[in-house]
């Protein structure tokens, strides 16, 4: 029986094993994947604080000694299912299952693809599913922006300061030639299938819960990307990690 059962190995979910971890809480990670979520995949981080221009890899290969050096145990095993006991929840997996007094849904997003038609378009050019996170990257360069919903209207307005120019376009339109970038914001899906008839989700599919990460079942919380909130970016899913870690132990102690 382990006091904290944390689903997802990304940002979110390790930053809650360590918090779990310090304050003495038996607990494991479940990782589908591999560990370190989507930030995995950015070449160089400038928003993190204290970490300018570090990998995405080289940024999660640190915080997962960190959780694992604590005492976090951490299985890789894809997560089929929840079911409440009562006083414990049972975590099924493809290969095992396992028990907890609480779970962390830690989850994360996965971007909607470009088309196969832009995507072939598209050649070498970078692709980048965050402005944010990557448009200082091509400043005073010429940018464009996939997608037709407030997502691709953000990330026009973030980019129109950085780049010399950005090209608004919607799916399977041909992508300018002149485009260095190409940012991709037709939405993203919160991996939550598995919990939808487990915790209340909003019509998008993510964990309804507040800054306090309590979902609508007791003993579970959300953190991270896969919650609803207005900002999705390392520092808010590590915030999340820490708060959905405080309030499970808070829920243990209590």
């Amino acid at each position: 029986m382990y006091d904290i059962v944390i689903i997802g190995a990304g940002i979110a979910g390790l930053t809650a094993a360590i918090y779990g971890c310090r304050a003495n809480k038996k607990v494991l990670v479940l990782e589908g994947k591999v560990y370190g979520g989507q930030i995995i995949n950015t070449f160089e981080i400038e928003n993190w604080p204290g970490g300018y221009k570090i990998s995405g890899v080289d940024l999660m290969k640190k915080i997962y000694g960190q959780a694992t050096d604590l005492g976090a145990e951490v299985e890789f095993d894809e997560v089929l299912k929840i079911v409440d006991h009562g006083d414990y929840k049972e975590i099924v997996c493809e290969d095992e299952k396992y028990q907890a007094k609480t779970v962390i849904l830690a989850t994360g997003t996965d971007p909607r693809k470009l088309s196969e038609k832009q995507a072939k378009d598209a050649g070498k050019r970078a692709i980048s599913y965050c402005a944010t996170c990557d448009g200082a990257l091509f400043k005073n360069k010429p940018v464009v922006v996939v997608g037709s919903g407030n997502t691709a209207k953000h990330e026009i307005k973030y980019l129109e300061n950085i780049a010399s120019k950005v090209y608004h376009i919607h799916h399977d339109d041909p992508i300018p030639e002149d485009a260095v970038a190409i940012f991709v914001a037709i939405g993203r899906i919160p991996g939550t299938d598995f919990v939808r008839d487990f915790v209340k989700l909003d019509s998008e599919g993510y964990v309804v819960a507040g800054e306090d990460c309590k979902t609508s079942r007791d003993g579970v919380f959300v953190a991270g990307d896969c919650r609803t909130k207005d900002t999705r970016q390392l520092v808010t899913a590590a915030a999340d990690g820490a708060v959905a870690a405080e309030m499970a132990i808070k829920y243990l102690n209590k």
